[in-house]
């Protein structure tokens, strides 16, 4: 019951209090001390105001949001390589690629809408899908071929495809030449990679990597699909640079049936990036470290802005433990349950000064909250979203919020205006204009023509003209027009299993349940379907440690412990385990490593040391 903790305000009591604590903050606290997380699940016109009240109004570039447990690897060697942290082609063009890899993602569990476009291209265009995963899918019984490497050594066998790619002569050398720099250093890079050497390291047999590279290598059109088994670890970047190298070498960017998609998974998480809900960019990617960026915005809003880039969301959390941030606002998002080592996140969080939580639900996270301000859901409210094809959507309000419940972007400014900030919008159709203006992405494309088509793909190359769907054909948004190719160097998991701790840890989501299941947990329908956590173990583990289907085990790693039933599945491999990190009751992420790739700033939660044992009677 939430009032056995908790009493109701009315609004102008809860944002007072809120901004007045805020500003207790700010006046009383030295360096930064405050934060924000923003949402990828709200609107475009909500992201863009929560980061700009973060930069404006706490004086800092404290805001992030899932993003940096998803993509953030991803975003970062696609800046570094092509200048963008968008994808080059949508879901839809593999109808035209000859071959298509899917890598550390799950499609029909994750992306089902992605999953039937290449199903459909699989059955009616003759497509040849390659999966690398070392967990089996549904995907694997229709791929082509199925590569199940071992957890963590995506480098070793992506270097290796890209050794035969480059010395059996399947680069595409003219497109090299025109498009990108850093090739001889690439190819001098990856000599040493032979399969013959990495084949012992991935375990994936020499030939088997020779005719992977050699079908991809030759294929007219191919596109690279990754999620977050790519991205989610301490070589995350690298992972992602190995397979923008792929595509770069073999000309397989810019033209129809081509392309690098690093599969979104939140629905607005690619329109909360573009608009700056990042702590080290200005909406359009535009770095802080560009000081001509930062005048550029100082002027744009008419006010003093930080220079020098923010936390990312563990650094905060990190920060947080430490006491050196004391206040945090909270929209929309779950790290409580979300953020790796939970434990500590959230002891983090109880020292907080104040907490401040705006949600549709209360949250795990809205359990340790001062202040919880009621929001608004997707179908409750107007506003646009950009999916992960680049598509710019016009969201539009299909029933009101329930009880008092108000829409983001006016508890946004009305925070705002109790701190201190003149903001008088009237709604999100004056939000988008200001954020249009300061994004050259969408600059073509008006809220006028949103409301008249519904969606339009960004870029635009007019206002009247449709968008471009497949992009980068001629040249990219670099100073050299050209994509830069970024070797990468074989980096071993942060850590690895012994003997005390054997099994290596994998995490993710369910078909059924979506991220921590803030909003999915509440659905009967998909309750009946999974209504518990289990452990996934392979059949062989399964026979080893005695255990019997739906037994209750301990599954322990170096940050503490769960009780949870054993399942076995048929696609997990040996000496691995899986864990949907979704269950309030038995909490994942309470198990996972906070350790962070050196680029990217993301959490190794997609790989840890593990053991798993038999409950004592």
């Amino acid at each position: 019951n939430p009032l056995s903790h908790f009493r109701e305000a009315s609004w102008d009591e809860a944002l007072e209090l809120a901004a007045k604590r805020l500003k207790s903050i700010m006046k009383k606290s030295p360096g930064k001390p405050l934060a924000g997380f923003g949402c990828a699940k709200g609107s475009n016109e909500e992201a863009y105001l929560f980061q700009k009240l973060i930069r404006t109004g706490f004086n800092n570039n404290n805001v992030d949001h899932c993003t940096r447990m998803c993509h953030a690897s991803s975003v970062t060697a696609l800046m570094e390589a092509i200048g963008t942290g968008a994808v080059t082609a949508p879901v839809s063009e593999v109808k035209n690629a000859d071959v298509a890899i899917v890598i550390g993602a799950r499609p029909t569990q994750n992306h089902p809408v992605a999953a039937t476009f290449m199903k459909n291209a699989i059955k009616n265009n003759g497509l040849k899908l390659i999966i690398m995963d070392p967990r089996e899918q549904d995907l694997s019984r229709i791929a082509t071929k199925h590569l199940k490497f071992k957890p963590g050594k995506d480098v070793a066998l992506l270097n290796a495809i890209l050794n035969v790619i480059v010395y059996e002569g399947l680069v595409d050398r003219q497109y090299i030449e025109k498009n990108t720099e850093g090739y001889l250093d690439l190819k001098k890079h990856v000599k040493d990679f032979t399969p013959e050497e990495m084949a012992p390291i991935c375990g994936i047999p020499e030939d088997e990597i020779r005719e992977t590279a050699r079908l991809f290598g030759n294929a007219k059109s191919a596109m690279i699909f990754w999620g977050m088994g790519i991205s989610q670890h301490i070589h995350g970047t690298d992972n992602s640079r190995c397979l923008i190298a792929l595509a770069l070498t073999t000309g397989n960017v810019g033209r129809p049936g081509t392309g690098l998609h690093p599969l979104r998974g939140q629905n607005n998480v690619q329109g909360a990036s573009d608009v700056g809900l990042i702590p080290m960019v200005f909406p359009d990617y535009q770095p802080i470290s560009i000081p001509e960026n930062v005048k550029f915005f100082e002027n744009y809003w008419n006010t003093k802005l930080d220079p020098n880039p923010g936390l990312t969301v563990v650094e905060i959390m990190e920060s947080i433990y430490e006491k050196k941030i004391k206040g945090l606002y909270v929209m929309g998002e779950n790290p409580a349950m979300s953020d790796p080592n939970a434990n500590h996140a959230r002891e983090a969080l109880a020292r907080l000064d104040t907490l401040i939580v705006q949600d549709i639900f209360l949250t795990e996270t809205a359990y340790l909250a001062d202040i919880v301000l009621p929001a608004s859901a997707f179908p409750e409210k107007n506003g646009t979203f950009t999916n992960t094809d680049r598509r710019v959507q016009m969201g539009r309000k299909a029933v009101d919020p329930p009880g008092e419940a108000k829409q983001d972007w006016w508890i946004i400014q009305e925070l705002a205006k109790r701190i201190g900030l003149d903001w008088n919008y009237n709604g999100p159709d004056e939000i988008y204009d200001e954020l249009r203006n300061c994004m050259d992405s969408i600059k073509n494309i008006s809220w006028e023509r949103l409301v008249r088509e519904d969606a339009v793909t960004y870029p635009c190359d007019g206002e009247d003209k449709p968008g471009n769907e497949v992009i980068f054909g001629e040249g990219f948004p670099t100073k050299s027009k050209k994509g830069r190719l970024v070797p990468a160097n074989l980096i071993s998991p942060a850590e690895v299993p012994n003997k005390n701790y054997p099994l290596v840890l994998t995490t993710g989501r369910l078909l059924e349940h979506w991220h921590t299941g803030s909003m999915t947990m509440r659905s009967k329908i998909l309750n009946n379907i999974e209504p518990e956590p289990y452990v996934h173990i392979s059949r062989s583990d399964m026979k080893s440690y005695d255990f019997e289907q739906n037994e209750l085990v301990t599954l322990r790693t170096r940050r503490g412990k769960i009780e949870v039933k054993v399942r076995f599945d048929k696609m997990i491999p040996e000496g691995m385990v899986f864990m949907p990190f979704c269950f309030e009751n038995a909490p994942a992420n309470l198990l996972t490593n906070q350790a962070l790739d050196p680029d990217g700033k993301i959490p190794e939660l997609k790989y840890c040391a593990a053991k798993i044992e038999k409950i004592s009677a």
